[in-house]
């Protein structure tokens, strides 16, 4: 006769087969839409560094500044044909038809060039590309015509701000197949062997993709109304936070659910009772995220502030998912979803065993790593934060200043290349000089003081329409046995609002530290002379964005402890443990820098980190790290209400393991995709995050808390009831039986 719960004598029909089939429709409506959405974000995405910047920064003030004078949004690509001699006169006169064939590409633009080198041995163009174009497809266009065009044996390159714009998009190009691609696999992969089931990872990859589809669905209105900046770098984290959540969030529900179907024969009930059990702390560990991400919108920096809605809209989508999705399919498929493994019914001896020691039923890994916790808790928290301590020491190796440009991409890149060959031949900065802002009162004393700045090549005046002011010097540079072009007639600089534009040329190439402290020195110089004198331009920009980056780390850090510490008091009742698991998050994050930094330095031999990674990897860490603190201990209060706190952390320790080990390498498996795309911030974003995951996975939330919170005992939720001397009845019970806890291993 088959066996059926109270409970599931109450499930009305409809509950039963209707509202799981209705919330299973919506999801595939919104699947349906936000599916090709996925393919539109390119439209509402941009990786214009200037335009991250605050307002408030001097390199966003010159912008504003040029957008007086001309359009200011012009992206130059410098081209450079490299000879391994001298140009013979023949030569240089096909360099020089160049310029016509690249003019008939831009219709409108003036081409400046063929400027040859001191050695004879390049020539240079720059194009200014307008903001209305596509610059991957120009950048592209270009690069075709100068190798067909170009003297034969020569080597070409499309340089500067545009061609590593164009590669930088290029290497992003992968970012909406491969990387999802990449990361489904390896979380189907892992579900397989958690589950031994051939449905239920579809299941939960089901949940994952119709969260991700809703995600995308959102992000993409909410940049189409221009309420956010989406970028390159956004949109690769959004695909992997959704999934990566939606799947951790997922392993709880149906750990619960499957805790249900050993108490109840009736899948809808034991749908409910998994719903009632793992909504609260899933509630809970998506809020903390959310918030924590939130907090990212007190950055100066737009691309931080950009990132906070987009990832906390990706992590939202989730949680529903997890909530409302996946409950409705357990719902309909009951015990058929773990096939061919599937839970069986336990008797009712068996549901609720008497605890006393907290490792009553269990066995294997778990079961020894609660009776290690509970033999020596002092032993093991202690050697624990000694082996963080050291590992965290490496964070002084950190180098997380910037990087130039060219060390951005880590594929083969025309554009680096054609850096490098700037530098064997002109003046490194050729194509992006600084921009400086000055009084026309005193425009020549301002632009004699640049001119004899160290590390500045050539500066000059703009008259109208951004052409430089060199009185005596030929329109365009002669061309060596060609005639020799007409003297450039002395010129007004133009002015407007009382304010020049000076643009100066540098000794270094734009993206590296060396023009970043001409840039510095510059700025220093100039305020002497002219108070309201601004210096701005590429290397400014990337210049003011680690500057404000690194301010961004001390700000936002204090505001993300505060809201997660606020959060798990309400979740908890308590004060003392929310302290400790912020703490020990803390130091599992300096630990994972720690280790990042020496690996970054001596295996990979990254030159150094960008000035954003510290941030991102701790607001990830912090905010996905209290995750498991949130499944772990709301668990173990659960179980200490019922079986006092040192039988309940061991409990509560014993049942989300598994669970939580299994989370932790599903996320730290996504966050590990990231390092398919080609570019050192994310791939240096992936080892941090998934190395981290990992150690607090199996070190911090396995043993640390759990050995430091045993060791409290009744005491860890102060000042709520349960730590109040006398409530901790269990552990009286416990207290009368020393012979059974000697042999279970339980002080």
């Amino acid at each position: 006769m088959k066996t059926t719960s109270p409970t599931s004598a109450r499930v009305p029909y409809w509950l039963r087969w209707l509202i799981p089939a209705v919330l299973v429709v919506a999801w595939l409506t919104i699947a349906g839409v936000g599916g090709p959405t996925f393919g539109r974000l390119g439209e509402v995405s941009s990786n214009d560094q200037a335009s991250f910047l605050p307002a408030g920064a001097e390199a966003t003030k010159v912008q504003d500044w040029q957008a007086k004078f001309r359009d200011s949004r012009e992206i130059p690509a410098v081209i450079v044909v490299e000879s391994g001699s001298a140009f013979t006169p023949v030569q240089l006169g096909e360099a020089a038809a160049l310029k016509a064939k690249l003019e008939a590409l831009q219709a409108g633009v003036t081409v400046i060039g063929p400027i040859p080198s001191q050695d004879e041995k390049a020539v240079q163009f720059v194009v200014p590309i307008p903001s209305s174009a596509e610059v991957k497809e120009v950048v592209k266009e270009l690069r075709s015509e100068v190798q067909a065009s170009a003297p034969e044996g020569m080597r070409t390159f499309v340089t500067g701000p545009a061609g590593l714009a164009a590669d930088l998009a290029g290497a992003f190009a992968g970012i909406d197949g491969i990387l999802l691609l990449v990361a489904l696999g390896a979380v189907f992969l892992i579900l397989l062997i958690v589950y031994r089931s051939l449905l239920l990872p579809v299941m939960v990859l089901f949940t994952s993709v119709f969260a991700l589809c809703a995600a995308i669905l959102l992000v993409f209105g909410m940049a189409k109304a221009g309420w956010i900046q989406l970028n390159g770098q956004s949109q690769g984290i959004l695909s992997i936070l959704v999934i990566g959540a939606a799947t951790d969030y997922a392993l709880l529900y149906v750990a619960r659910f499957r805790e249900a179907l050993t108490h109840t024969t009736d899948r809808t009930a034991a749908a409910l009772t998994a719903w009632k059990a793992a909504w609260e702390p899933i509630l809970a560990s998506g809020a903390t995220v959310i918030i924590a991400l939130l907090c990212l919108l007190f950055s100066d920096l737009n691309s931080n502030k950009a990132l906070g809605p987009v990832a906390a809209a990706g992590i939202l989508c989730a949680l529903f998912a997890a909530l409302t999705l996946l409950p409705a399919l357990m719902a309909l498929l009951g015990r058929a979803a773990f096939w061919p493994f599937r839970p069986r019914l336990l008797p009712e001896s068996q549901r609720e065993p008497e605890m006393v020691t907290g490792l009553e039923g269990q066995k294997g890994l778990w079961r020894a790593t609660g009776s290690l916790v509970a033999r020596r808790p002092r032993t093991v928290w202690v050697a624990s934060v000694l082996l963080l301590l050291v590992a965290g020491s490496g964070i002084l190796q950190l180098r997380a200043n910037g990087v130039a440009q060219t060390d951005v991409i880590l594929t083969a890149s025309n554009a680096v290349d054609g850096q490098d060959a700037l530098g064997r031949h002109f003046d490194a900065g050729s194509g992006s000089p600084a921009v400086i802002v000055a009084s026309a009162a005193k425009a020549e004393e301002v632009l004699e003081r640049v001119k004899a700045g160290s590390g500045v090549g050539d500066a000059y005046l703009l008259a109208d329409g951004g052409v430089p002011i060199r009185a005596g010097a030929a329109a365009n540079p002669a061309t060596p046995g060609a005639p020799a072009a007409p003297a450039l007639p002395a010129a007004a600089p133009a002015v407007r609002d009382g304010k020049v534009l000076i643009n100066a040329t540098l000794d270094y190439a734009a993206d590296s530290g060396e023009a970043e402290n001409v840039v510095v020195a510059l700025r220093q110089d100039l305020k002497k002379i002219d108070d309201g004198a601004l210096v701005g331009g590429v290397t400014a920009t990337a210049l003011d964005t680690n500057t404000t980056a690194q301010r961004d780390l001390v700000t936002i850090i204090p505001v993300v402890l505060g809201v997660i510490l606020v959060i798990l008091m309400l979740l908890l009742r308590s004060v003392l443990a929310p302290v400790l698991l912020v703490a020990s998050v803390v130091l599992s994050y300096g630990a994972a820098m720690g280790v990042s930094a020496v690996v970054f330095n001596d295996v990979f031999g990254f030159p150094g980190a960008d000035a954003t990674v510290p941030l991102f990897g701790f607001v990830f860490l912090v905010a996905l790290g209290v995750d498991y603190n949130i499944f772990l201990m709301s668990r173990v209060r659960e179980e200490s209400l019922k079986h006092g706190t040192r039988p309940g952390i061991l409990r509560g320790l014993s049942v989300t393991g598994g669970v939580i080990t299994s989370a932790g390498v599903v996320l730290a498996a996504t966050f590990a995709a990231l390092g398919v795309i080609p570019i050192m911030f994310l791939v240096q974003l992936a080892f941090i995050v998934a190395f981290g995951v990992l150690l607090d996975t199996v070190l911090v939330r396995s043993l640390l808390v759990p050995a430091l919170a045993y060791d409290i005992g009744p005491r860890l939720w102060w000042p709520g009831k349960a730590g109040r001397p006398g409530n901790d009845a269990a552990a009286r019970v416990a207290a009368a039986r020393p012979a059974e806890n000697e042999e279970a291993g339980v002080r």
